[in-house]
């Protein structure tokens, strides 16, 4: 029996995303939903019944063509003119776990009754979903401003009959996809286009999957960290409680804590050391990686109140008779939130290749490039170069795309948000950070190979037990590609407890 989600206006939490997503749960409406829905079409269409004023993108043009007024037998021909016409994106196709991201969170935006939607448009939004039916959207082609909208309009096209989906492993034209399920296309009536090419949900689904990867990274880079501190033979005082209290950041306190009981047990964090101090790339764990602990925070509470949002393009309040044009549209919330995490995340990936470079240079009685018979070996020498390849790479990713702005729309859009291009650009930023992780996981697990017959902590020795499993130590030389990437296939399959990775 399948579990089910209610879709409503209780507010949606990550944590609730999370679990609709692993748990595969179908979506419903609930009758209150349903009701806000209707009664919000209802009040347009009796207001359009008893108006003949234009009121913005319900009868008249879009854009910079907001004057030209449509007669009323066009409304409809005016709503999938808007569809077609915006499905313009380009590029690679948007992985299908997001493009059902943004499937779930315009359901969601549709929900609160202010976009003037059809009950049954929104209903075949949630049998695309529950059908696992996803139509082909491209990475290309938002500005981020007026909402998603080249993304949004190819998500819509399968509602009118057009454009492609993914189904069942095959692309599947939409009108082929109808006739298979026995539905006819939707006729979108005044204003439904724009309630669903107006949104922030491409941003917005981007930024979700990026958060709870983000914070399952975020985990990994403290238990990874501990992995190269006894490797490294590194000290345990700086994470110490104490200094921690006197510069109070919840993320830092929260990482000390961490490692504290990651390493809890180990003979080797507490053998006398030869050294005073260690680098800061062991020394300030604490501080770099909770500084990205506070910054996925921050931007958690930004898409938090996004996802809970209505962000089309005119708002229909019934209640108080009010049909307001405005912006809520504008991605700009997004697009600092989506640069900040790009920020932040690229400094884990930083801060991980120069531990991977300190375990690699023959210090602490460690063989250089962590291989018997070096020379002969080159071991780990290479790793680093990767790492140092991909570190370097995000650096340049992680230049803020929400600084610039073009103008469009012959200038009534004269400013936009870019968010879209900071949501790609951080989906392969934190895909490349969880690389370097898994690099430095690869080479750490083989530097403490050479302190044995000394134990890292239980918890420590269990979890490399199972990474053994699948990634093994390297004798001497062999091609190590393969290896890495048995690395970050580990590290991706990785169950983790959500109060561990939130908490």
């Amino acid at each position: 029996m399948s579990l089910v989600h209610y879709i409503s206006n209780q507010v949606l939490e990550l944590t609730t995303v999370q679990s609709i997503v692993v748990e595969q749960k179908q979506l419903e409406l609930s009758d209150d939903a349903k009701a806000r829905i209707n009664n919000c079409r209802n009040y347009l269409d009796e207001k359009l019944k008893a108006e003949d004023r234009p009121i913005y993108g319900i009868n008249t043009g879009f854009g910079s063509l907001y004057n030209v007024k449509i007669s009323k037998e066009n409304l409809t021909k005016l709503q999938e003119n808007l569809v077609m016409s915006h499905a313009c994106g380009t590029g690679e196709e948007v992985p299908q776990d997001i493009v059902k991201l943004m499937l779930l969170l315009k359901i969601q935006s549709l929900n609160y009754g202010h976009s003037g939607c059809q009950l049954k448009t929104v209903e075949r939004l949630i049998d695309f979903y529950n059908n696992d039916i996803l139509p082909i959207v491209y990475t290309q082609g938002s500005l981020g401003a007026s909402g998603d909208l080249a993304p949004l309009a190819h998500l819509s096209l399968p509602l009118i009959g057009k454009g492609k989906v993914n189904y069942k492993g095959n692309v599947v034209s939409s009108e082929e996809l109808l006739k298979e399920f026995g539905w006819d296309p939707i006729q979108l009536q005044s204003k439904e286009g724009l309630a669903l090419l107006n949104g922030t949900q491409f941003m917005s689904a981007y930024g979700v999957h990026l958060l709870l990867k983000s914070y399952k990274l975020s985990y990994l880079a403290d238990l990874i960290g501990s992995v190269s501190i006894d490797a490294f033979d590194g000290r345990i005082e700086p994470f110490n409680e104490l200094i921690h209290l006197v510069r109070p950041h919840n993320g830092q306190l929260k990482t000390a804590a961490r490692v504290r009981e990651f390493l809890e047990g180990s003979e080797i964090i507490v053998q006398a050391k030869q050294h005073v101090q260690d680098p800061y790339s062991f020394r300030c764990i604490p501080q770099v990686h909770g500084a990205t602990k506070d910054t996925l925070d921050f931007v958690m509470n930004t898409f938090k109140t996004e996802i809970n949002s209505v962000t089309d393009n005119p708002n229909i309040f019934s209640k108080d008779d009010e049909i307001i044009s405005g912006g809520n549209f504008h991605g700009q919330p997004l697009a600092l939130a989506l640069d900040y995490l790009k920020i932040a995340m690229a400094e884990l990936g930083n801060i991980s290749e120069r531990r991977v470079f300190q375990l690699i240079s023959g210090l602490r009685g460690l063989p250089a490039f962590l291989v018997n018979n070096p020379g002969l070996n080159s071991g780990f020498m290479i790793p680093q170069y990767t790492a140092a390849s991909i570190v370097s790479a995000n650096k340049q990713l992680a230049t803020p795309a929400s600084i610039d702005s073009i103008v469009s729309s012959n200038g009534q859009e004269d400013h936009v948000s870019m968010g879209a291009n900071a949501a790609t650009q951080a989906h392969t930023l934190v895909d490349n950070v969880e690389r370097v992780l898994a690099i430095e996981l690869f080479n750490a697990s083989q530097a403490l190979q050479f302190r044995v017959p000394l134990k890292s902590s239980n918890f420590i020795e269990s979890f490399l037990s199972s990474y053994r499993e699948d990634v093994p130590f390297i004798e001497e030389d062999q091609i190590l590609h393969d290896d890495i990437e048995a690395s970050i296939r580990f590290m991706r399959n990785l169950a983790i407890d959500d109060v561990e990775m939130f908490n």
